[in-house]
C-alpha cells in the first residue's frame, strides 16, 4: 500500500522489475493459446483426418476388454478419439466407471505424474478438483522423452503433412466457391446498354437448347471488323499444371501412414485381399499395441490384470489362412496320437513353430 513512498527514498534503487515477454506470464499464455486452437491446427478437420480417426474409434469399441468391468465400449471409444486427435485420455477413477477429464494440470516426479488438478464436464457448467496420481488414469502415446507425462497426436508430429493437406483442400474449397466455373464470354457487336441486358437475360435458364442471335458488323477506330461468328471464350480457371489433385493424394496418403492406415484402404481399386491387409496391418502395428499400454496402464491403477484384445474383434486375419492352418494342425495332432508320440514331445515340436505354449510369440 504504502510501496509508493520506497521511490522518494534517497540511495535506493528505484528501478522496478518486471517479467519480460519471454517470462513465465508469457509462456502460460502461449501453451493456453496452443491448447485452446489446437496442436495440430485444423488439419483435423479434413476428412482424411476423421476416416482414420473413426477406424480408430470402430476398432476400439470392438475390442474385448477382460479383468475390469471400468471401461466399457464407450469409454473405450473416447479413449480411441483422445489418443488420435489429442494424444492423451485422463479419467477419474470412479465407483463404477471412468470419468472423463476436460482439462487437467499435474505436477511430477522423476518424469511420473503425482497430482492432477482435473476439470470435470457437467451439463451445467464443469467443476475442478485434484486427485492423486493413483485415482487417475492417463492414457498417452507418442509420449517425447523430454515430457515423458504428454502425449502427442500423429498430427502433431506430421505437421508439415497436416499443413499441406488443410492447405490444399481450402484452396480447392475457395476455388469452387469463388472461381467463375463453366462461365463463357460470348462477342457481341457494340450496342445499347438495354439491348445487352436485354440479351443476357434472353440466354437464362435456357440449357440444351440453341440460341439463335443476329449479328452485324462493327465499325470502329476507323474501319469495319471482319465478319466471323460468335466464339464464346470460357473463363474456368486451369489449375491443372499446379497439380492439386496429385499434391492432395501424396498429403493424404502421408497422413494415412501418420494414423497407421494403408493408404491403399482408400484407393478406388482396393479389392478384398488389399482390405483384409490393410486392417491388419492397423490393428497389429498401430491399435494393438496402443490397447498393451492402455492394459497396463489400466490394471496398475485398477489393481488387476486387464487385457484389451483388437485382433480377433477386428478379425484383421486371413480367415481362410487360419482354416488351413487350423486343419494342418488337427492333421498333426491326429498322426502324432497314431504315432503315440508323448505330449511333452508333442509340445516341445509346436513350440518350435511358435504354436505351442509359451513359444514366445506375441
Amino acid at each position: 500500500m504504502f510501496g509508493w513512498l520506497k521511490s522518494i527514498v534517497p540511495g535506493r534503487n528505484n528501478i522496478e522489475t518486471r517479467a519480460s515477454a519471454s517470462g513465465f506470464t508469457a509462456e502460460i499464455m502461449a501453451a493456453r493459446e496452443a491448447y485452446i486452437s489446437g496442436a495440430s491446427g485444423v488439419g483435423e478437420l479434413t476428412a482424411a483426418v476423421q476416416s482414420c480417426v473413426s477406424l480408430w474409434e470402430g476398432a476400439f469399441a470392438l475390442g474385448d476388454v477382460s479383468g475390469t468391468d471400468m471401461i466399457d465400449r464407450r469409454t473405450m471409444a473416447m479413449i480411441a478419439r483422445s489418443l488420435a486427435l489429442r494424444g492423451e485420455y485422463v479419467a477419474l477413477i470412479g465407483d463404477r466407471r471412468l470419468i472423463p477429464a476436460a482439462d487437467w494440470d499435474l505436477s511430477t516426479r522423476d518424469g511420473e505424474p503425482k497430482a492432477y488438478r482435473l476439470s470435470i464436464s457437467e451439463a451445467g457448467g464443469g467443476r475442478t478438483m485434484t486427485a492423486l496420481a493413483a485415482e487417475v488414469v492417463h492414457f498417452r502415446v507418442g509420449a517425447d522423452p523430454v515430457q515423458p507425462w504428454t502425449g502427442q497426436a500423429p498430427l502433431r508430429r506430421a505437421r508439415l503433412t497436416a499443413g499441406l493437406l488443410q492447405a490444399i483442400e481450402s484452396a480447392l474449397a475457395e476455388v469452387y466457391d469463388n472461381a467463375p466455373l463453366g462461365s463463357l464470354i460470348v462477342p457481341f457487336p457494340e450496342s445499347p446498354e438495354v439491348d445487352m441486358e436485354t440479351l443476357g437475360r434472353g440466354f437464362r435458364r435456357r440449357r440444351g437448347r440453341v440460341l439463335m442471335r443476329e449479328s452485324v458488323s462493327v465499325v470502329a477506330a476507323g474501319g469495319p471488323a471482319p465478319n466471323t461468328d460468335w466464339k464464346p471464350s470460357d473463363v474456368t480457371p486451369n489449375i491443372q499444371p499446379a497439380m492439386p489433385m496429385e499434391a492432395w493424394q501424396a498429403a493424404r496418403g502421408s497422413i494415412l501412414s501418420a494414423f497407421g492406415v494403408l493408404p491403399a484402404l482408400l484407393s478406388d481399386q482396393a479389392q478384398g485381399p488389399l482390405v483384409r491387409e490393410a486392417q491388419r496391418h492397423l490393428a497389429q502395428w498401430t491399435l494393438q499395441p496402443l490397447a498393451m499400454l492402455i492394459g497396463e496402464e489400466a490394471g496398475r491403477k485398477l489393481g488387476s490384470e486387464i487385457m484389451i484384445d483388437l485382433m480377433r474383434p477386428v478379425q484383421a486375419f486371413d480367415v481362410g489362412g487360419r482354416a488351413r492352418a487350423l486343419s494342418t494342425i488337427i492333421e498333426a495332432l491326429a498322426r502324432a496320437k497314431e504315432a503315440g508320440l508323448e505330449p511333452a514331445a508333442l509340445n516341445g515340436a509346436l513350440t518350435t513353430v511358435n504354436w505351442g505354449p509359451n513359444d514366445g510369440a506375441a
